[in-house]
């Protein structure tokens, strides 16, 4: 870091936390009669369960506490209030690398790699692999509020508050990126738009960038019925992957501040959009406390409440769709900055079992000619929130990206 800004810890005030517990004890809960399953979402009793720890047993100051062993500092970019935690890199040359999460991500989820990724020695690593970590908090999620001044905030703008962010706030002329979820298009953007100074990038996933371009951008099909003659296995994935994925997407881009309108009030409204999430799409054999403690599920939901993030968290992808992608330049590939992608099993597409099924299927798909693959991985465990769940992994696939290009 070259600019002289003061960190500043996290401190969420005490009234915050009061107003948390008040209103989680007053919570009024819906009859769920017949869900002892999930089929119709989150249970009641796991719920409640949650609820009644978050406000009478969860300690947010030992989280807030961990949190602060890393540097945290509030910047503007641009009229956008960016937050970004950091961990110097140990090394003899360590590269600036910022990490860019999803949603219902926050920065946080990226707390297992931080340290092996600043100082690879520490774990066994190569010193002269270092990064210089940077990790903030997407514009309108966590810490990065409020965002009353840019209501039209989208990834590929995010991308655009990133440049900025590690040039022009933090003085640096090259550098690198990883990301997942939307934070995987974000880090697409910058691989895109600046790919002269962006090093490499990782990513946790390949879509093509004009994603949520489109009048049904929130249906994986387009709007496609399922073909009537498909096996009975890829039928039953098909549903599946709907039911993990389509709900979300459809309400944040169709009605996304009705949502939030709910979901600002009610913490405990707030987790239950969040915890199915959480629940279904990590790769948890049907209990997510064993992804995620309850500490960890409430350390995440803090955040989200303290920042008051909700709102503005599931707008973007509203954004992503009405400020559609379009292109800086028509080279191809479209993202020239080198690229590694980790896969993961867990999220395999109907018809597909295995690990070399699925990178084989994404090197002959048109999203392939998308991106300047330099490695292509696929994971059989761990699901959605990849450095979360197999962080080990992430790391030896990122840090294999990197060989070579410093």
């Amino acid at each position: 870091m070259t600019k002289p800004l003061e960190p500043v810890p996290l401190h969420v005030p005490d009234e915050v936390l009061d107003d948390l517990r008040r209103r989680l004890a007053a919570t009024r809960w819906a009859p769920d009669p017949g869900n002892e399953d999930g089929r119709y979402g989150v249970r009641r009793a796991y719920l409640e369960e949650l609820v009644a720890y978050w406000a009478d047993g969860f300690d947010w100051r030992a989280a807030e506490r961990a949190i602060n062993a890393y540097e945290h500092y509030r910047v503007d970019v641009g009229g956008v209030p960016v937050h970004f935690m950091r961990r110097p890199g140990a090394g003899p040359d360590p590269v600036p690398l910022i990490l860019s999460h999803g949603w219902p991500w926050t920065f946080w989820h990226w707390s297992k790699v931080v340290d092996p990724l600043a100082d690879p020695a520490a774990y066994g690593g190569d010193p002269a692999e270092s990064f210089d970590v940077i990790v903030p908090s997407l514009p309108g999620f966590g810490f990065s509020t409020p965002l009353t001044g840019r209501p039209d905030m989208n990834f590929w703008k995010i991308a655009d508050v990133w440049h900025e962010l590690m040039t022009g706030v933090l003085g640096h002329e090259r550098y690198a990126a990883a990301g997942c979820d939307v934070g995987a298009l974000v880090t697409g953007q910058l691989g895109h738009k600046y790919a002269g100074e962006l090093i490499a990038i990782h990513i946790g996933s390949a879509l093509k960038l004009d994603f949520f371009n489109g009048d049904r951008a929130w249906d994986f099909s387009g709007g496609a019925p399922i073909p009537p003659d498909l096996p009975s296995d890829v039928h039953a994935r098909f549903m599946e992957l709907d039911r993990r994925f389509a709900v979300h997407l459809a309400a944040h881009m169709m009605a996304p501040s009705t949502l939030a309108h709910g979901l600002a009030d009610s913490p405990a409204g707030m987790l239950s959009w969040m915890l199915e999430r959480w629940a279904k799409w990590s790769d948890n054999g049907g209990d997510v406390e064993r992804v995620f403690s309850k500490d960890d599920l409430l350390t995440h939901a803090t955040i989200y409440w303290a920042g008051e993030a909700i709102g503005s968290s599931v707008r973007t992808y509203a954004n992503n769709n009405r400020y559609p992608w379009t292109p800086s330049h028509d080279r191809r590939p479209v993202v020239e900055a080198p690229t590694g992608i980790t896969f993961v099993s867990y999220e395999n597409p109907p018809g597909v079992t295995t690990g070399e099924q699925r990178i084989r299927g994404f090197l002959e798909s048109d999203r392939a000619a998308w991106y300047n693959h330099v490695g292509v991985t696929c994971h059989d465990r761990g699901g959605h929130f990849i450095p979360w769940e197999i962080p080990q992994e992430w790391v030896a696939d990122l840090r294999r990206t990197f060989r070579g290009r410093r």
